[in-house]
């Protein structure tokens, strides 16, 4: 059986989102810019990612069942990892003090999509 397919529209969202997440990133790095441009720099790929997870989940629904039933397993196996590393973190916080410039948000969040990218191999291996 073929694994689907993402749509073009649904990787030309994501690409548009990344690209606008890296240049907010940059307009951040600069110190010489006013509060409301850096607000508008931040909030800059939210269209885009809103966009980007509603194609994804017209995308999932759209699919047959085995599909849907893969989905459903990666993000099964993928909430718990997460939950597991925001855990241990807080924790480690406590114990050490973890370095803000190594683990805040900015530097945590890609673990997600990994997460679900690690969980997705899983489902599919298990159904395929």
């Amino acid at each position: 059986m073929p694994v689907q397919r993402p749509s073009r529209t649904l990787l030309t969202a994501g690409v548009i989102w990344l690209v606008t997440f890296f240049l907010a990133r940059v307009a951040l790095e600069s110190t010489t810019l006013a509060p409301p441009v850096r607000i508008g720099a931040a909030l800059l790929p939210l269209p885009f990612f809103a966009a980007f997870l509603i194609l994804f989940i017209r995308g999932v629904r759209s699919a047959d069942e085995l599909e849907r039933r893969i989905q459903g397993e990666a993000l099964a196996i993928a909430y718990p990892l997460a939950l597991v590393m925001l855990m241990t973190l807080a924790l480690m916080e406590r114990a050490v003090g973890l370095k803000f410039q190594d683990w805040s948000y900015m530097h945590t969040w890609i673990y997600l999509p990994l997460f679900y990218l690690a969980g997705l191999a899983i489902a599919r291996r298990r159904y395929l």
